[in-house]
């Protein structure tokens, strides 16, 4: 099998998990508290990196097994230190995005602050109801930054994984 068709099985089946462990798998708790740090009122970064970690151990055991059943099903050729490579860029960088000023603070350098704010009440275009006031959505520039990035690493990773 040659490292392009691995690299493709392994980018798909860490592309499926990652969707699963970040929807499925992460508690609201997590997810609701992941980014707090000293400067979030009342909460404390202690917290916060407590609920990433949790958050990136589940989303990383996800993947772990995926790849898992791809490696077995499709009898690929990976070697420990690839799936070690791999699915540890994939966590670290997950983990350190997702604490969220991290990746507002990437935002702010590549000029996207904008578009961060794009589907909140900061952005000047909000999305509003009828009656004038906020109207949530999922479609924010934030979520869209932020898997943008994950879905980067699952690239890095999945070389890595195919390469090593």
């Amino acid at each position: 099998m040659t490292e392009a068709a691995v690299f493709a099985a392994v980018f798909v089946a860490l592309y499926i998990a990652h969707s699963v462990g970040d929807h499925w798998v992460q508690t609201s708790h997590q997810a609701a508290h992941k980014g707090e740090n000293d400067k979030t009122p009342g909460q404390s970064s202690r917290a916060g990196r407590i609920a990433c970690t949790l958050h990136v151990i589940g989303l990383t055991i996800t993947k772990g097994i995926a790849l898992a059943a791809v490696v077995l099903a499709l009898d690929l050729p990976v070697t420990v230190t690839g799936v070690v490579a791999g699915l540890g860029i994939d966590a670290a960088t997950h983990w350190w995005a997702d604490r969220r000023s991290t990746l507002a603070w990437l935002a702010k350098v590549t000029g996207k602050t904008e578009f961060l704010s794009l589907g909140t009440p900061a952005h000047p275009a909000h999305p509003v109801t009828a009656e004038g006031g906020y109207a949530p959505t999922l479609g924010t520039g934030a979520y869209a930054l932020d898997q943008s990035f994950h879905h980067m690493f699952l690239g890095v990773a999945a070389l890595l994984i195919a390469a090593l």
